[in-house]
């Protein structure tokens, strides 16, 4: 079948009813992949040339009026200069570690927490240069969008991303130019499984690690959960159900945070009690994504 013009094509099918067998290190029932979104600093703001400023996933701005709203531009700041580390120190204290999902902007601006990412030995998946559309891009606008976040990243953090995931979604053109720049492990810019699986792009096979927006913060400020209980017991049930299907077929697991969304104390302590029912468990990868695209690699490679 042939890709319609400007984009690839669908696939319903899938692994369909028998999936494949991970084989996650240590027998693991699951693999939980924990997201942090850095991206305060890099959304469209009057500063940067932007015609207005962002107030999506805040708590609202100022609203009502068109050109910079200084409300929502300290929201944004909260996640960077208090959210951030409250996050890291939440994850510090159980000794597990996690996947920025880093805008490259943000990480220029924030050099304190660029060397904590580095410090840590967190994996960073690449977010982008800003908090922009690829949509509207052509692609040498776009491949040059990329080239400049790779440089960016990689000289804040010390070594290039490993993998790519858009903001608003890809374009037609996103996943033949990230193979085409060649340095890019897999790509997140899909939500339609569980487990990894390859795509073939020009003929070269491309590893594909699925994202989530269900087990995602987005979620209080899009009216899904309004309470830190409401967030654990979702994070909960859905990290229960993939554990009592692991026994048979394992998946995998991504929570995705955004610093100024779960980094208030009242959210970040649902994510806590998420998080200690989980230490509570046996039988789970907690993991980085670079480290489930490489096991697949090496597990279940390209055929």
């Amino acid at each position: 079948m042939k890709a319609p013009p400007g984009g690839p094509v669908r696939d319903f099918i899938g692994y369909g009813r028998r999936p494949p067998h991970p084989r996650w290190p240590g027998d693991a029932r699951l693999a939980l992949n924990i997201v942090l979104n850095v991206e305060e600093g890099s959304e469209p703001s009057v500063p940067d040339g932007d015609d207005a400023s962002e107030t999506g996933l805040t708590e609202g701005g100022g609203g009502g009026f068109e050109g910079r709203d200084l409300a929502a531009e300290s929201m944004f700041e909260y996640g960077s200069r208090v959210g951030f580390w409250r996050i890291l120190r939440i994850l510090e204290e159980r000794g597990m570690t996690a996947t920025m999902f880093a805008c490259a902007l943000a990480l220029e601006r924030n050099p304190e927490g660029a060397a904590a990412i580095r410090d840590g030995g967190y994996d960073v998946c690449c977010h982008g240069y800003r908090w922009e559309r690829h949509q509207p891009m052509n692609a040498e606008q776009e491949r040059a969008r990329i080239d400049a976040a790779v440089a960016s990243l990689t000289k804040t953090i010390g070594r290039r991303p490993s993998g790519w995931y858009c903001r608003y979604g890809p374009s037609v053109n996103t996943r033949r130019l990230l193979v085409e720049e060649g340095g890019f492990v897999y790509d997140s810019d899909a939500y339609n499984d569980e487990l990894p699986y390859w795509t073939n792009v020009d003929k070269r096979p491309h590893l594909v690690v699925p994202y989530s927006l269900a087990n995602n913060d987005v979620k209080f400020v899009r009216g899904g959960v309004a309470k830190g209980e409401d967030f654990f017991v979702f994070l909960r049930d859905a990290f229960d159900l993939l554990y009592r299907e692991g026994a048979e077929a394992p998946k995998m697991m991504s929570i995705g945070l955004h610093s100024r969304i779960i980094g208030h104390p009242a959210r970040a302590a649902g994510l806590e009690r998420f998080l200690d029912h989980v230490a509570a468990q046996q039988g789970v990868w907690i993991c980085r994504r670079e480290e489930i695209a490489q096991h697949w690699i090496t597990h279940h490679p390209a055929a």
